[in-house]
């Protein structure tokens, strides 16, 4: 069963920095394109970047420019580099995988991490 975990969150004020870490079990890792996703109270889930093995991101326009999205397969491990952070920006982030296909469901998700930005 594939278990992803989540790290790195905290508070910070606008205009900080902060790298999250999610960590993938099993063997899938390389086979996936992965994402970060949030959710902030009283909103729905949305995913902010993706990466497939190209190591080339997409991003979501809100973050576009502060957000770097990175991968290391050896490690299975999907990193979020954050900059110039906003209050709009708090919410729990989440990783998973991009479903690429209708078959292909989100594996089950971790706890999350949250990030808070404010002074």
């Amino acid at each position: 069963q594939v278990q992803l975990a989540e790290s790195g969150g905290g508070l910070v004020q606008p205009g900080g920095s902060l790298t999250l870490s999610c960590v993938v079990s099993g063997s899938i890792f390389s086979m996936n394109v992965w994402a970060w996703y949030r959710q902030a109270p009283g909103k729905e889930r949305e995913m902010v970047a993706s990466i497939g093995n190209s190591g080339s991101g997409k991003y979501s326009d809100s973050v576009k420019g502060r957000f770097t999205i990175s991968r290391d397969n050896a490690k299975n491990t999907l990193y979020l580099q954050m900059s110039s952070l906003r209050p709009e920006d708090t919410a729990v982030y989440y990783c998973n995988r991009v479903r690429l296909t209708v078959e292909a469901d989100f594996y089950s998700w971790g706890q999350g991490t949250q990030v808070t930005v404010s002074s």
